[in-house]
């Protein structure tokens, strides 16, 4: 039975959106030209391949239902209260097989020494072999041969799909071009052509290659080891790239209304209209950000505490949280943009095209969506993807002081968070922090790359320079 979070209908408007957006720049040489730059540039092409990655992710993690129970046959269907995702059918051997508290990556016994009753009856202190880690080997003393050997395999999966892939992407390309599949091949290796395939082919196949050898050992092992409560921590890494993914989308999406909006109006019209949008995004700015947040969480709280009937799951109040939070910062951060957005309003006005529109009569309001909105569309750009980044950070430390997403909901914040006590234990406890990290860092590094080459394709002054 389907489950659709709010999340998860923004989500799916979000992606039509920029398909829409897609099919309208694809008809416009003025939208074409820009976005020509940047599938051109092979460091932005790869980043590209990297956000590709985490989207998928982060759409298998946001098609949500209710798993149908077993039955007999002639009894009606029932459907468990549990609400998963295609994530979690991908993952359930990671989802379902949990240990009874820490391990450290790929190992077969646990971290921490437990009293062990023998079978003399008599009790030492010892690492517990783990219920599930390794629980396919005779002799754990072998596993350092069985994970090579499963991480061969796995690799060789991937590879095979790669290679797949690479097949299908020629035989596009070959049909698009009017050219045989060997001439398309080889334009590929020369690295003929303005779209670099062979960096854009090469990124996906390290990806590819890695993440399946990773799933093929997760089958067996924990690759990221597991938590205090025994959780596998490559599990709640891949279950975060969809929070993560939220708190950077959606906020823009909240965001990008009153920005826009407001910005234009106080460049274009100036006078008392401009006074009081600065006056609004002054006042706004001088509220600490911390304490806005906190309150709204805390009203929040109450709210879904005096509505319980309302909220029957706790997926259901921690995606209402996730949407709170996303609203709270996209009405914090869009007086940034504004403040740009306001001052090439008031540069744009004096243009003579302007002027010569308000000549013939034409309204304010048709001179700002037509003349004055298309011009400022690429100070737009830069924003969303370099303010992306600034709001994935900005959710791991809200997670930190305990005001951000849902206890109950996957974010690498949440795994920071819970990682400040397990770096006080002797031995540290690492993997949760490193793995939080390396996720994190995985997607902030590559959407900051494609946003300079945003920003290089769609700044005018830069255009000039080169």
């Amino acid at each position: 039975m389907p489950v659709i979070f709010i999340t998860d209908a923004l989500i799916f408007f979000l992606l039509g959106m920029v398909a829409l957006f897609a099919w309208y720049a694809a008809s416009h040489e003025h939208l074409r030209a820009p976005w020509r730059q940047v599938a051109s540039n092979p460091l932005a092409m790869a980043a590209v391949v990297v956000l590709i990655f985490y989207i998928l992710i982060g759409l298998l993690d946001s098609v949500h239902f209710h798993p149908k129970l077993e039955q007999r046959a002639d009894q009606p269907d029932q459907y468990s209260t549990e609400v998963l995702s295609l994530l979690d059918l991908i993952t359930e051997k990671m989802r379902t097989r949990v240990e009874t508290s820490y391990s450290a990556p790929f190992a077969t016994h646990a971290f921490s020494r437990e009293m062990l009753v023998l079978e003399d009856g008599s009790e030492i202190r010892d690492y517990p072999k783990l219920e599930y880690a390794g629980s396919h080997l005779a002799d754990t003393d072998s596993a350092v041969i069985d994970i090579l050997v499963k991480a061969l395999a796995g690799a060789v999966s991937g590879l095979c799909i790669w290679l797949a892939l690479v097949a299908l992407v020629v035989f596009r390309l070959a049909r698009s071009r009017h050219l045989s599949v060997g001439l398309t091949i080889n334009s590929i290796i020369l690295r003929e052509g303005q779209v670099p395939w062979h960096i854009i082919l090469c990124t996906a196949g390290l990806l590819i290659i890695v993440m399946s050898s990773l799933f093929h050992l997760s089958s067996y092992y924990h690759v990221l080891g597991t938590d205090k409560v025994g959780q596998d921590v490559f599990y709640q890494a891949l279950k975060s790239v969809r929070t993560g993914l939220l708190i950077g989308t959606l906020t823009t999406l909240v965001m990008l209304p009153f920005a826009i909006a407001l910005g234009i109006m106080a460049g274009y019209f100036r006078g008392w209209v401009d006074d009081v949008i600065q006056y609004l995004y002054t006042t706004l700015n001088s509220i600490p950000g911390v304490l806005l947040i906190a309150a709204a969480i805390l009203m929040l709280e109450v709210y879904m505490t005096n509505n319980a009937e309302a909220f029957t799951s706790v997926e259901q109040r921690a995606d209402m949280r996730l949407l709170f939070l996303c609203m709270i910062l996209g009405i914090m951060s869009w007086t940034g943009l504004c403040r740009l957005l306001r001052g090439e309003a008031l540069k744009l006005r004096e243009i003579d095209y302007v002027y010569a529109a308000q000549a013939f009569g034409v309204g304010n309001t048709t001179i700002m969506l037509r003349h004055v909105l298309p011009n400022v569309m690429h100070i737009v750009m830069i924003s969303i993807v370099i303010d992306f980044s600034g709001l994935v950070l900005a959710e791991a430390v809200l997670a930190y002081i305990n005001i951000g997403v849902d206890p109950s909901m996957a974010s690498w914040g949440n795994m920071i968070n819970s990682a400040r006590l397990e770096l006080a234990r002797d031995p540290i406890v690492w993997w949760s922090l490193a793995a939080a990290f390396i996720f994190m860092l995985g997607l902030v590094l590559p959407a900051n790359l494609f946003a300079d080459a945003v920003r290089d394709a769609f700044d005018p002054r830069i255009r000039k320079q080169i």
